[in-house]
């Protein structure tokens, strides 16, 4: 069975479960009352178990939802869960049953078709964290409206919302059930991410296509891409749309020689989601030895050089140049190698999971009175698998900015909204960084639920001892540090290793 399947099976039960769960949380009524008719929420129980084999059952379980404990139970999860979950806990009964040859062989059938839970699960998290980013990123474009369009489109957002945000919250749930069935061999991890478990002969996953393995097979260099834009070099003052149904597209000859460029902007009329000067869409988008531009400038605010929203994005040898929000790292799996990025304000910001390894980040001069933050990670959920990962990188100043350091301070980051996560390690840090690092949005939002880190970096911008005090800054170890790696974070191993561009899975030895 292929992978667009068994995902859409696995996401129609979740989807009836969120619309149980709401249909129930809000109008359970408990006893008394007086009255034998059935709820609102009972009849849309009976509605949604109609068409099942065991409509007890699911009606059993599935009334249950409101009435254990929210805390035991993140997202909603039907109680029914925990019973099933006692019925195949006792690792013991299931070391008995592999004595039996059949058994045995039942038992290696879980174990192979677990083993492949997480990575669904990932990706499942993966693209309704994506769901959240483009909800909020469709809110978000009400912010400078005077009009009440804002408030009424949030109304009516609110309910889908929910219903996606409770969606994360019982697929991030899924791992821990199988965790906690004790089944031996069920659930280890793959934290080298070079190297995956049901691995076929040639060195690829089991369920890679033979078209895929010939094709992974080559030589990078001797890959014909789907197109080829600025093959010769040059400067393309033009918009770029790279859409969903385009994928597997190279650009570029390098970023001294082909240049991309535009100049909308927010000033001049324009939303921050539209001034994308190119704007990645579809997914296993690779871009190599090309620059991004917008060039409208630090007068005209917001103006994004390059946008991406495609799962699974490559980009090595790349450079995106701007002033505010110069590079948008809209939502899902990014990676980004040896590219440099130059900007003012919030010049990387969005909500994706991106790691940025051996990439260099250049602070610009400001407009008077301005200061300069690199980050601005838009994690709406806590359970998103977003964040902004910098490995091995370089925090620098641009010539023009040096002289204005002191009155234009650098900051790494700020929290754009309320569960910001960046992770910063191994890296250069210029003495442009401030001493506190970190710079608030807004008053006290999201200083507590923020995720910041700082882990065996170099410089003299790395000194900890003036750092900010927020309840959301951590101090993580080389262990809580490896979980930030691209093997990790991204699964680098089964979409990066084999892209043909340099790839280091793990902590990089001697930094």
């Amino acid at each position: 069975m292929g992978k667009a399947p068994a995902i859409i099976g696995v996401c129609s039960v979740i989807l009836v479960a969120m619309v149980v769960a709401v249909a129930v949380g809000v109008t359970r009524s408990r006893k008394g009352g007086g009255s034998d008719e059935p709820t609102t929420s009972t009849k849309a129980v009976q509605t949604i178990c109609q068409p099942t084999d065991y409509k007890q059952a699911c009606e059993n379980s599935l009334a249950d939802t409101n009435t254990t404990d929210q805390g035991a139970h993140p997202g909603g999860f039907p109680s029914g869960y925990p019973r099933d979950k006692e019925g195949c806990h006792n690792s013991g009964t299931i070391q008995d049953a592999a004595k039996d040859p059949m058994s045995r062989q039942a038992l290696e059938n879980c174990k192979e078709l677990i083993s492949k839970l997480d990575e669904y699960v990932k990706n499942l998290k993966i693209w309704m964290g994506g769901s959240i980013t483009y909800q909020q990123t469709c809110l978000d474009g009400f912010v400078n409206v005077s009009t009440e369009a804002g408030e009424k489109m949030r109304k009516l957002m609110n309910t889908s919302q929910m219903l996606t945000s409770n969606g994360l919250a019982m697929v991030s749930e899924i791992p821990k059930l199988v965790h906690d069935l004790n089944i031996p061999g069920f659930g280890k991890s793959d934290t080298g991410g070079a190297k995956r478990r049901l691995m076929a002969k040639d060195g690829f996953p089991s369920w890679v296509s033979f078209r895929q393995r010939k094709l992974l097979l080559q030589n990078p260099s001797q890959i014909r891409p789907n197109v080829v834009v600025a093959k010769d070099g040059w400067f393309y003052n033009e918009y770029v749309i790279v859409d969903k149904h385009m994928s597997n597209v190279v650009i570029g000859d390098g970023p001294t020689r082909t240049t991309i460029t535009g100049r909308l902007n927010f000033v001049d009329g324009t939303a921050t989601f539209k001034t994308a000067t190119v704007a990645v869409i579809g997914p296993k988008f690779m871009a190599k030895n090309i620059r991004f531009e917008n060039s409208a400038g630090a007068i005209k605010h917001q103006a994004v050089a390059l946008k991406v929203q495609g799962d699974q994005s490559i980009f090595h040898n790349c450079q995106m140049d701007g002033y505010q929000d110069t590079l948008y790292s809209h939502s899902h799996r990014q990676y980004y190698r040896d590219c440099t990025v130059s900007g003012t304000i919030d010049f990387v910001f969005g909500d994706a999971a991106s790691v940025y390894q051996n990439c260099k980040f250049i602070v610009r001069k400001p407009l008077d009175k301005q200061q300069c933050m690199v980050t601005a990670q838009g994690r709406e959920d806590r359970r998103e698998d977003s964040g902004f990962v910098f490995q091995n990188c370089t925090f620098t100043g641009a010539p023009d900015y040096l002289p204005v350091k002191a009155r234009s301070k650098t900051y790494l980051g700020r929290p754009w909204k309320i569960y910001s996560r960046t992770i910063i390690m191994q890296s250069q840090l210029d003495d442009i960084v401030a001493p506190d690092g970190w710079m608030p949005w807004e008053g006290n939002f999201a200083l507590d639920t923020l995720w910041y880190a700082e882990f065996n970096n170099r410089g003299p911008g790395a000194v900890q001892t003036n750092r900010v005090k927020w309840r959301g800054i951590q101090k993580i170890n080389g262990v809580q540090a490896q979980q930030f790696t691209a093997g990790v974070f991204l699964r680098g191993g089964e979409w990066i290793q084999n892209a043909g561009v340099p790839y280091i899975a793990g902590m990089i030895p001697g930094l």
